[in-house]
């Protein structure tokens, strides 16, 4: 983690929420349900950041939790 990664996280959550926005847009037609616009892609990128960020930390961790007696240290 350097200087940069702070800023770098934070320009890529523009982009995904942007890329999410973009996405819903292409397969919203086909199931019949509204797009979004960009506030929604914020919202929908922030939850699944709070989702994933713990389970790739809890990897990044690695180890074998068997070995350890227990999942959460």
């Amino acid at each position: 983690m350097g200087f940069f990664a702070i800023p770098a996280a934070g320009g890529f959550f523009f982009f995904s929420a942007w890329l999410t926005m973009i996405f819903w847009g292409i397969i919203a037609p086909k199931l019949d349900a509204p797009t979004i616009g960009y506030p929604m892609a914020m919202l929908i990128t922030i939850a699944v950041w709070l989702v994933v960020a713990p389970l790739a930390a809890a990897v990044s961790r690695g180890g074998n939790w068997r070995q350890r007696g227990c999942w959460w240290s």
